[in-house]
């Protein structure tokens, strides 16, 4: 059986770390809340070397999430330590886990799913390939320079 948008909406507003509804609208806590984690994890990658940290604003454009955090690491070593940072400052800050990774042993990619927000980390070389800022150029930027 499908569920109708009203049920959706039903759920979502029970369950904060599911993301906006069909309609793009994302309740304000949400969207906060999903901003803190995109923060929280962009301070990590800063604090730890990671390079050219971006965060887009998703909210307005899909309801699947709010947030992408896109970095670049320097080698495979490097991304897989980034990944760790990230886990452990969200889980020690703001009491969340990610949902699933994908990467860790590529060393070119490493995509973290935390519900609302997905942390990149790339490669140069493939960061490049895939450009998910000009993919996603409609997205406006988030303010990091606090955390860097």
């Amino acid at each position: 059986m499908l569920r109708t948008t009203t049920d959706r909406q039903s759920v979502k507003e029970t369950d904060s770390r599911i993301p906006a509804t069909a309609t793009g609208h994302v309740p304000p806590r949400v969207l906060e809340r999903s901003r803190q984690m995109a923060r929280v994890a962009a301070q990590a990658l800063s604090e730890n070397g990671a390079l050219d940290i971006v965060v887009l604003d998703m909210s307005g454009l899909t309801a699947l999430f709010d947030c992408f955090v896109i970095a670049t690491g320097n080698s495979q070593r490097h991304l897989v330590a980034l990944a760790d940072d990230v886990e452990t400052k969200i889980q020690f800050e703001l009491n969340d886990r990610r949902m699933s990774v994908d990467g860790e042993t590529s060393g070119r990619w490493i995509v973290m799913d935390y519900g609302t927000v997905v942390v990149h980390l790339f490669d140069e070389e493939t960061r490049q390939f895939y450009s998910l800022e000009a993919l996603w150029g409609d997205a406006p930027r988030l303010d990091v320079s606090k955390v860097a």
